[in-house]
């Protein structure tokens, strides 16, 4: 199976006249956050894949459709139901099975200025908690737990930078060590060096950084 992940920026390869024919033998889509709905819906439309996507902190016109309240008004409680937009389905503080994959997702990055889809890890540690039934399920039913993690941010200590705003989020790390997804997709740490690093590995799961685009085999 061959999964296109992209992520923070519109890649010219994606969003032009031959992205059809270029990524035809792709079979699903992950969105890792702060892209433009429209541009999500345009890769829907092209490729007719399913894609899964999470937000991140940027391009939140449609984030309090999933997300009620603000970081001055108590949150509302998120539906649990697959919700859609743009021919997607949202994923995030969710767990999804698409086709034979269990996928959960993760929106956000850590806070640094108290705007929308930004949480501290003590927050963010509480999502990931809420999610731990629909895991222990899975892990019932299918024999494991979680196939893929699919976030805005990194975790601490793998990808992310030393500022407040690209920190990544010492919970996932946990959730990782504990649930052991194959592979734990994010965005938000832009890479504009060849010599940065895209993948890594922590305990048993590869973690890949979907900036523009990068694709993965399952």
């Amino acid at each position: 199976m061959k999964i296109l992940c992209i992520s923070d920026q519109i890649d010219p390869l994606i969003y032009s006249n031959n992205a059809k024919e270029r990524f035809q033998d792709i079979d699903l889509v992950l969105s890792a956050g702060d892209l433009p709905m429209e541009y999500i819906d345009y890769v829907v439309s092209t490729l007719n894949r399913p894609t899964l996507f999470v937000f991140g902190n940027h391009n939140l016109k449609n984030f309090n459709r999933f997300h009620g309240g603000t970081r001055t008004k108590k949150r509302t409680t998120i539906d649990d139901s697959t919700t859609h937009l743009a021919g997607a389905a949202y994923v995030g503080f969710k767990v999804l099975k698409e086709g034979k994959l269990l996928i959960a997702g993760a929106s956000g990055s850590l806070e640094y200025n108290k705007g929308e889809s930004q949480y501290s890890d003590g927050e963010m540690n509480r999502k990931l908690i809420k999610m731990i039934p629909r895991l222990l399920y899975n892990k019932l039913r299918y024999g494991r737990y979680l196939d893929i993690f699919l976030t805005h941010a990194p975790p601490l200590g793998i990808h992310d930078k030393e500022d407040r705003c690209h920190t990544g989020f010492k919970s996932f790390l946990w959730f990782m060590r504990i649930f052991k997804p194959k592979y734990l997709i994010h965005g938000h740490i832009h890479l504009y060096d060849l010599q940065d690093i895209r993948v890594s590995v922590y305990e048993q799961t590869t973690i890949v950084n979907a900036f523009s685009h990068h694709i993965i085999r399952f």
